[in-house]
């Protein structure tokens, strides 16, 4: 049987509370490593009651859901923590903002009212802007996407190269334009010099397969069907997750943040009928 640690046992979790916060600026260079450390660090300055774990080496309880890869800008990332008081959750949400470095902004809190919401996000929303390539040249290689049956590509894991198909994870794809102004007006950093251009963007929904789809996955698969080299590194931004609207895996007649449901919506409801009643 296991050793326990002398003492008193932990004060219990009296309540979950779920977090929606984006990273954004330089942030989306910052490892997720990094924000978990900002975050605990935030968390002591604005003296959140942490509930933590049992054992020699007590853990705070913290749970994060689907982040987003380093280098990736984000207006949807999700993390859950553990309290041994309750707390509003509006009041918490201004503590730690204030406790956050700039570019890692909390967007909402809601008390966890349901489980399981790691199952909720089922897939993404992503925006990827493609500085100097022409907006003709990205619908012509999105079609040969979209028409694929399979888009095969390679990616160094831990285990190994592994080859998978990039294609059979996207939901819906399309190419838009604009015009390129610098990366800082996005807040993604400073202008890169090259003034005014066209710009392509690509908006897309990724299911969350095993192994993952990012959005690099499908940029290399671009290249793959249809020769897209974009000229300098993309811009990327993850703009929503959740649960495929209405459970379907119909091609959504546009790519917007529509085509998901909000994940924090049950949580919503159900805090809202234990109020009722």
């Amino acid at each position: 049987m296991a050793r326990m640690p002398d003492g008193p046992p932990p004060p219990p979790t009296v309540q979950k509370l779920r977090i929606r916060y984006a990273k954004r600026g330089r942030l989306r260079f910052t490892s997720h490593r990094d924000i978990q450390r900002a975050f605990e660090r935030a968390l002591r300055r604005a003296r959140v009651p942490m509930a933590y774990s049992a054992g020699f080496t007590p853990h705070p309880k913290v749970s994060w859901a689907g982040a987003a890869p380093t280098g990736v800008a984000s207006e949807a990332e999700y993390v859950e923590i553990g309290g041994t008081r309750a707390l509003v959750p509006a009041e918490l949400a201004a503590a730690l903002d204030g406790s956050l470095p700039a570019d890692l902004d909390i967007l909402e809190i809601v008390e966890a009212a349901t489980p399981n919401l790691m199952e909720r996000l089922e897939a993404s929303v992503w925006e990827i802007r493609l500085p100097g390539v022409a907006p003709e040249a990205a619908v012509a290689a999105v079609a040969a996407f979209a028409a694929a049956d399979e888009v095969l590509v390679e990616r160094m894991t831990k285990n190994g190269v592994r080859t998978f198909d990039a294609r059979a994870a996207v939901t819906a794809i399309e190419a838009d334009a604009a015009t390129f102004v610098s990366a800082g007006e996005r807040g993604v950093g400073e202008g890169d010099g090259h003034g005014d251009r066209p710009c392509a963007i690509l908006r897309l929904v990724v299911r969350h397969l095993t192994p993952a789809v990012r959005p690099d996955d499908v940029l290399t698969g671009l290249v793959r069907v249809a020769g897209l080299v974009p000229p300098v590194p993309p811009q990327v931004t993850r703009l929503a997750q959740g649960p495929l609207r209405d459970g379907s895996d119909a091609t959504p007649a546009s790519v917007s943040v529509e085509a998901l449901s909000d994940p924090l919506d049950p949580d919503r409801v159900a805090a809202g009928s234990a109020g009722d009643r």
